[in-house]
């Protein structure tokens, strides 16, 4: 088995191939799930959720061929506190074997038809069974946000004795924001000496958010998914996590963050579901820049408009033409295909741009700047550059 990871440490645990393949209508191929794992792998990423037994031969098998393949991170299969899941997961050779029951009364009673005492009753008992195995338990805590506090410490308490070494805390419906995360898991961690992971879903749009404040509060490991994948809205992406606890935080999670877009790029084939061009870290556009304040800026020095360096996801910060181009970043575009920009020539050369961005939608190509430069160099200038102030 490979050594868990102190608890200082703040570490991902990528459920791509478990709740990112939950997302409806996306169903990975063997062949895959085997990519996906080994891309995040060699990244570095410490930990993954490879998949659910209990779906059958055929994916018990393709479990334990992923957790013989992969070489660094450690491996957890997921299943329900039932002895055929148990059975199941405990045949794929994963690291660890969770199990994950519903903690709130209303998924006890109305899903499972279940009380308080079955629950704690099962958690010893498929703790125990885990652990007579030679494997390592871990719980996880479904509807943990609705749950009842104090049953929800009783139950965690429960889950430490009978030798699990991880609760997970699932806000299954993303009902949470960031402050009731922080106090509800430094609550819990203030009662439990144990791992505790994060798994936020994204309904309201604050899974990473809410992964942060946990965090902050305590909490040891932190539940993703590439590009936010999983059921309905997702889970925390885990390019926003990896690089949100880097940059606002000071916490490095191991990851080889240069190699996140192209990890970005296979699940978004995978899946069937492409990356928005705005999406945060791993958008096509996000380190696009065309704003004539803005361009002219980054020129200057790019600190000006930089959250952080595109190189630390192996980009480069590109320069758009567009309707709201400066004569800074024209310049820059014309000396790139050497083509000299009289003053005179601006003001009728970006509004020839301008016309042709509002009626294509796209940024001229370099032929078409050519065409637009030969068409304006003697072309009295007659209008008046009107600099964007976009923030």
């Amino acid at each position: 088995m490979k050594p868990l990871l102190s608890k200082s440490c703040v570490v991902i645990n990528d459920t791509t191939l478990r709740d990112g393949e939950q997302t409806a209508g996306v169903a990975f191929s063997d062949d895959e799930k085997l990519a996906i794992a080994a891309a995040l792998d060699a990244a570095g990423v410490p930990e993954m959720e490879i998949g659910i037994p209990a779906m059958g031969e055929h994916e018990t098998e393709l479990i334990g061929e992923i957790a013989r393949r992969v070489r660094r991170a450690r491996t957890m299969v997921w299943g329900r506190m039932a002895d055929r899941d148990i059975g199941a997961s405990l045949r794929c050779g994963a690291d660890i074997v969770h199990l994950s029951v519903p903690v709130s009364d209303l998924q006890i009673e109305r899903k499972l038809g279940r009380d308080r005492a079955w629950v704690l009753a099962a958690i010893r008992r498929c703790a125990a069974q885990v652990l007579e195995a030679g494997a390592v338990p871990s719980i996880g805590f479904e509807d943990a946000s609705r749950a009842d506090e104090r049953f929800l410490t009783h139950a965690a308490v429960v889950a430490q004795q009978a030798g699990a070494v991880r609760v997970r805390y699932a806000d299954t419906l993303g009902l949470l924001d960031p402050f009731e995360t922080h106090r509800r898991i430094a609550a819990l961690r203030r009662e439990i000496d144990l791992d505790l992971e994060i798994h936020p879903h994204n309904d309201l749009g604050l899974a990473t958010a809410n992964t942060l404040a946990a965090v902050r509060a305590g909490a040891t490991h932190a539940s993703t998914t590439v590009n936010g994948l999983g059921e309905r809205a997702g889970n925390a992406a885990m390019e926003e996590v990896v690089m949100a606890l880097r940059h606002l935080h000071g916490i490095e999670c191991g990851i080889d963050t240069a190699a996140l877009p192209a990890i970005s790029a296979l699940v978004a084939g995978a899946s069937g579901r492409p990356v928005a061009p705005g999406k945060s870290i791993v958008g096509e556009a996000v380190f696009s820049h065309e704003s004539g304040i803005h361009v002219d800026g980054l020129l200057k020095d790019r600190r000006n408009y930089e959250t952080f360096a595109p190189e630390e996801l192996g980009r480069q910060h590109r320069l758009v033409l567009g309707k709201h181009s400066g004569s800074a970043g024209l310049i820059r575009a014309c000396d790139a295909l050497g083509l000299r920009v009289d003053a005179q020539q601006v003001a009728p050369l970006l509004d020839r741009i301008r016309r042709h961005v509002t009626a294509t939608k796209r940024e001229p190509s370099a032929e078409e700047l050519r065409h637009f430069h030969r068409e304006t160099r003697f072309q009295p200038s007659i209008h008046t550059e009107m600099p964007s102030w976009t923030a």
